[in-house]
């Protein structure tokens, strides 16, 4: 008996040349659902089986029936060594499936549109196509399920050196029940944000990568993420392959950058996570420059993000300093050829849409479980600052608190950032005490810190701080408020003729 291949794709990438092969090299029966049967019919000049003429029923309910059928089910499940499925193939009339092609309705791309009502989406749920799926994966001792076009050809070379071997087929049923979660996840998670009742955390994200290992030598990694958002979108232009602390670094840096629009230069140089140098210019090589040179000791192996696309001019900072990984919304094919003689420098592109595509959620392990919270990426809202010192800011002065207030809530807590002219000069990250951080940001700008502003990720319980910066020469700072204690440094910013903000918004990074 010829072997039978049914075949039923919302994705027709590599369908042809899939089914030609199958038929002509191999001797394949075709059974295929209608779109399918028309195109090999019609484009390759195939000969195969409609669904309907297989089993004899039409398909109903306008296509919403076609494969739930015993004829199709029966062909796909049946074990081959049990003498009583044979003899219930034989007695219904039922011709064995060896090979099931499917891959699902576009639930997925379909609810990515803003647009999209319940109907429609509704729609598109696939019912028969799973059924075909975990049926061809459940009985994959004796049949093969293709769920990507990338398996076509792994099957088809399988096929021509003499049989897909059991092995084989273990491998593809695993991507069809993989498959499979994923699509149901999807729905779930749709309809649970629809319904505001998302009760359940569902991550079903296809591996990227294995790392050569993680923070640290002794300890294994893996990258998982989608392909078409986010990191996974990326293009690794040159340089060595990412590591599990470039990736961290990198989302550190992009995440900063963000905060500048891209008609503003700037760049955001980062170590350990820890932005170390920030600026803006009138140019993307005048930002880069400033920014390495606001911590220069620190910019060296660090990971740089820029929010416009790199030049020559641009290039050539990064070539004059040992840096890890750059990232940009672009690189010229000038500036790509003379970091080419950086080889080792790792050198990312991601389109601004794949960053927009990426979920607002993020995610924290702990022992035992994740907490999910909205990533801290609303935009500044200068409507609830609130000038509560008697100096007063000039519009030069609010737009340099605007950049260390934009700094400081990409700063591990408990954070201090030091700017002037748009440019950090001091930062102080993840100590025990807002003390010790503003000690640590006003001694890294030293003089610098005359006449610069200060921004801190949480309120002053005590006047401290501000007498520190007082004394440090700062013309203004910026905080959330909200302490019981908040007159004391008002009063310390007034005895010293300071300006003081505050913005009732915190923004600690833990």
């Amino acid at each position: 008996m010829a072997p039978t291949a049914l075949l039923s794709v919302s994705d027709k990438t590599g369908l042809v040349h899939l089914a030609t092969t199958l038929q002509q090299r191999h001797g394949f029966q075709l059974i295929c659902s209608g779109g399918t049967a028309q195109l090999l019919q019609g484009e390759a000049g195939l000969t195969v089986t409609a669904v309907a003429d297989h089993t004899g029923a039409p398909a109903l309910l306008n296509g919403r029936v076609k494969t739930l059928h015993p004829h199709i089910h029966g062909g796909i499940l049946a074990d081959r060594h049990k003498p009583e499925h044979l003899a219930d193939l034989q007695g219904q009339g039922i011709v064995p499936i060896d090979l099931v092609v499917v891959n699902l309705y576009p639930f997925e791309a379909t609810v990515a549109g803003s647009t999209v009502t319940w109907d429609q989406a509704i729609e598109v749920i696939d019912i028969g196509g799973p059924a075909m799926v975990r049926a061809a994966a459940k009985n994959h001792a004796h049949v093969s399920v293709l769920t990507a076009p990338s398996q076509y050809v792994p099957f088809l070379e399988a096929l021509a050196a003499g049989g897909v071997d059991l092995q084989h087929r273990r491998h593809w049923a695993l991507s069809a029940f993989r498959h499979v979660a994923h699509y149901d996840s999807v729905i779930s998670q749709w309809l649970g944000a629809q319904l505001e009742e998302p009760d359940q955390l569902q991550l079903t994200l296809p591996q990227r990568q294995c790392l050569r290992y993680g923070e640290n030598p002794h300890q294994p990694a893996l990258w998982y993420g989608e392909s078409q958002v986010g990191w996974g979108a990326a293009r690794q232009l040159q340089g060595k392959q990412l590591s599990f602390n470039n990736l961290l670094d990198l989302d550190a840096a992009l995440t900063g950058v963000q905060e500048f629009p891209p008609d503003q230069a700037a760049a955001v140089v980062v170590k350990h996570t820890n932005p170390c140098g920030v600026a803006t210019g009138a140019d993307l090589a005048t930002a880069l420059q400033r920014a390495l040179a606001a911590d220069a000791v620190s910019a060296f192996g660090s990971v740089v993000a820029v929010n416009q696309p790199l030049d020559t001019a641009a290039a050539a900072q990064l070539a004059a300093i040992f840096v890890e990984c750059v990232v940009a919304p672009g690189v010229t094919a000038e500036a790509l050829e003379g970091l080419a003689r950086k080889p080792n420098l790792r050198l990312l592109a991601i389109d601004p849409g794949a960053i927009a595509a990426a979920s607002s959620q993020q995610l924290r392990t702990i022992l035992g479980g994740v907490l999910v919270q909205q990533r801290d990426q609303g935009p500044v809202d200068h409507s609830s600052w609130q000038v509560v010192t008697t100096a007063q800011p000039d519009a030069p002065l609010l737009a340099e608190l605007d950049f260390a207030w934009r700094v400081v809530r990409h700063v591990r807590s408990n954070a201090i950032v030091v700017s002037k002219d748009q440019q950090t000069l001091g930062i102080g990250a993840g100590q025990m005490n807002r003390v010790g951080a503003a000690k640590l940001a006003l001694a890294a700008a030293g003089e610098g810190a005359h006449g610069a502003v200060l921004a801190s990720d949480g309120f002053f319980p005590f006047s401290d701080t501000v007498q520190l910066a007082a004394a440090a020469g700062i013309r203004a700072l910026i905080q959330p408020g909200g302490s019981k204690r908040d007159e004391g440094s008002v009063a310390t910013c007034n005895a010293h003729g300071l300006v003081m903000i505050c913005t009732g918004r915190r923004h600690f990074l833990h």
